[in-house]
């Protein structure tokens, strides 16, 4: 089993920043790929940006430019730096480790809101 803990979300105005953080535990296998995902209300849960082992991210055409995601793989925690943040970018946030066939797990959700 694993487990994920995700920390960092809040309230924030338009254009400042937050970053996400999210700790990996339990059977944790090198060859993984962790990632970040929202959900706005009324809307399908979309990603925002993935990273894989060896460090090649993959991002969101939304937030290309604004957030940066990065992993420690020995503490096997994936971070996402926020910036330059918009009202749209407010949705619950879900942190994602995908192991293959070792399974693929979600984080409990931290809530980013971009308001005024």
């Amino acid at each position: 089993q694993v487990q994920l803990v995700e920390s960092g979300g809040g309230l924030v105005q338009p254009g400042g920043s937050l970053r996400l953080s999210c700790a990996a535990s339990g059977s944790i296998f090198r060859l993984y790929v962790m990632g970040w995902y929202r959900q706005a209300p009324g809307k399908q849960r979309e990603l925002v940006a993935t990273i894989i082992s060896s460090g090649s991210p993959n991002y969101a055409d939304s937030v290309k430019g604004r957030f940066t995601i990065s992993r420690d793989n020995a503490k096997n925690t994936v971070y996402l730096q926020m910036n330059s943040l918009k009202r749209e970018d407010t949705a619950v946030y879900y942190c994602n480790l995908n192991q293959g066939a070792r399974g693929d797990y979600w984080g409990q959700g931290t809530q980013v809101t971009v308001s005024s």
